[in-house]
């Protein structure tokens, strides 16, 4: 007898499924706000040397404010004066002839910078004078961020699979409140990193526990729907963040508009259900039969009786008896191994080439903020046809099929030339809607691939994989400066290889999800609606099930 039995009994997608969809998807739009929030607030306006200092005895006073720059700031390539450097000296010979610049001594900026606020009041870099090197800033912020949620994803997944989803989603909630209003006072950059790598690391177990606790509770055909709703909220949360950072333009009073919504999730989390299959892993029969009392009730079913709940339970936590699960078991047998190894590595794929792509796709010539918001919105058509392929085709073959035509379209840029903007634009947005397409399969393909009493241990791992593909995309679109081609190379590369690997993976498609470790050793069955009684009553699995 599986899970799978007892949901049937209470309707695996009724009235409580979707009151639980509902508390615990909503809350997931806020991770968007913050995943991509660095966008906007490292954001380094137009600037120039503060040349006050220059101005000994009046010499400005006659000067209108082109004159002044000509004479104590260098002009760009686009002939607006140099953001980091002014002229030694005053040159007011370059008023009569502006073309004996060249060779004039310049130093750098050494007076502070004046900051151009008709676009953003304030932001990181005009807060604490980061401005000389945008790259520096952007890149130092963004890697401090998602090494937290690297390491926040380790610690929640170990720590739901041990004390519960329902506490340490409340912990995950608490915590990111706590760091991302801390990091609104942060009096100096140093010490709002370390607080955006906390908020990072909160952030981590709402994002693990929302989507797995939605699918633990809700029937075979129903998890591809799950999951690609789950993955609907993150599109959403990603259009509001334009829709905040346009009408926001001050960086503490953003992060505070992106964090406040989370005060309502910690009030909906008291009807937020534990887990009634990591309770009954867990010999908790009590606790769980109180859930599917509920579950029952809500959705107008009689309820289960005692003896069922029991012998499910037994069946359940037969392995997990005198044992606590850690990431060690994940590697421990065979198959798990491979399962570890192969999910880890696609992970890395699908989070590298996504980030990629994202961070190196040019614009449409258009402000920022609608930029932003129709790369997000490309995202919505992407996922409803993820929902479509996964149950057709299932999971294995969605998965390698989004990553592999993912590769193939940055491998068609790569030759397409650049005067072809509008073609290398569409090939572009299809890329991306793919690489998203395989993110929104990936979340779903592992929490069907890995058993109950290690589930979380398992997104735990595979996130601590995809982060790190996140952190090293930065750094693998640097090396345009040794070759323009080399990181979409890399990246296709990586795309089309992780696509080949997803490949050996078992397929999930109408599987009954793995409760123990043995459930992965032996071979899996495909969950079916016809089951027959014992002489107790209770519900058991047809014999008419095959091997996946």
């Amino acid at each position: 007898m599986k899970f799978e039995t007892i949901l049937e009994e209470i309707n695996g997608f009724g009235l409580f499924q979707i009151v639980i969809l509902i508390l615990l998807v909503t809350p997931r739009i806020v991770l968007p706000c913050h995943f991509l929030l660095n966008s906007f607030i490292t954001v380094v306006p137009p600037h120039h040397c503060d040349i006050s200092s220059l101005d000994d005895g009046g010499l400005f006073r006659n000067l209108t404010q082109e004159q002044r720059w000509t004479v104590s700031l260098p002009a760009g390539d686009d002939g607006r004066p140099k953001s980091c450097e002014r002229f030694a000296e005053l040159q007011f010979q370059l008023l009569s002839n502006s073309s004996s610049s060249t060779d004039l001594p310049i130093v750098q900026c050494n007076s502070g910078w004046i900051y151009d606020n008709s676009t953003f009041v304030s932001t990181l870099a005009t807060e604490w004078d980061l401005v000389c090197d945008r790259k520096s800033l952007t890149k130092t912020t963004g890697t401090v961020f998602f090494f937290g949620v690297m390491m926040g994803a380790v610690a929640f997944g170990y720590l739901c699979d041990k004390y519960g989803r329902k506490n340490t989603l409340l912990a995950s909630y608490l915590m990111t409140i706590v760091f991302g209003f801390s990091s609104i006072f942060a009096n100096s950059y140093i010490m709002f990193a370390v607080l955006r790598f906390f908020t990072g690391f909160s952030l981590s177990g709402i994002s693990l526990n929302s989507i797995v606790l939605s699918i633990e509770w809700v029937d075979t055909d129903h998890r591809s729907f799950i999951g690609v709703i789950g993955s609907l909220a993150w599109s959403a949360g990603n259009m509001l963040l334009a829709g905040f950072a346009f009408l926001i333009n001050d960086w503490r009073s953003l992060i505070m508009a992106v964090t406040a919504p989370l005060g309502l999730a910690v009030l909906t989390w008291w009807w937020i259900p534990e887990s009634a299959r990591w309770l009954l892993a867990n010999g908790k029969v009590e606790k769980a039969q109180f859930y599917l009392d509920k579950c029952a009730k809500f959705n107008k079913k009689p309820k289960l009786s005692k003896l069922k709940v029991e012998t499910l339970s037994n069946i359940e936590s037969l392995e997990k008896q005198d044992k606590n699960y850690t990431y060690l078991d994940l590697v421990k047998t065979p198959k798990m191994r491979r399962l570890a190894l192969l999910s880890g590595y696609v992970w890395y794929g699908v989070a590298s080439t996504y980030y990629g792509i994202s961070l190196n796709i040019t614009g449409f010539g258009l402000n920022m903020y609608l930029t932003h918001f129709i790369y997000a919105a490309i995202e919505v058509p992407a996922k409803l046809m993820t929902y479509c392929v996964v149950n057709k085709f299932g999971r294995r073959k969605c998965q390698a099929g989004t990553l592999l035509l993912t590769g193939t379209c940055i491998a068609i840029n790569i030759f397409i030339p650049k005067d072809l903007w509008h073609i290398r634009v569409v090939v572009a947005i299809l890329g991306k809607g793919l690489s998203e397409a395989s993110f929104t399969t990936i979340f779903l393909y592992t929490t069907e691939l890995y058993p109950t009493v290690i589930r979380q241990n398992g997104m735990g791992y595979t996130n601590f994989v995809s982060r790190l593909g996140i952190s090293v995309a930065p750094l693998v679109l640097l090396l345009e400066d040794v070759w323009t081609f080399l990181p979409q190379i890399i990246i296709c590369s990586v795309a089309i290889t992780s696509g080949l690997v997803s490949l050996m993976l078992p397929e999930t498609l109408n599987a009954t999800l793995p409760e123990t470790i043995d459930d992965i050793e032996k071979p899996r069955r495909k969950a079916v609606s016809s089951h027959t009684k014992d002489s107790s009553g209770v519900f058991l699995e047809s014999k008419s099930t095959t091997s996946i």
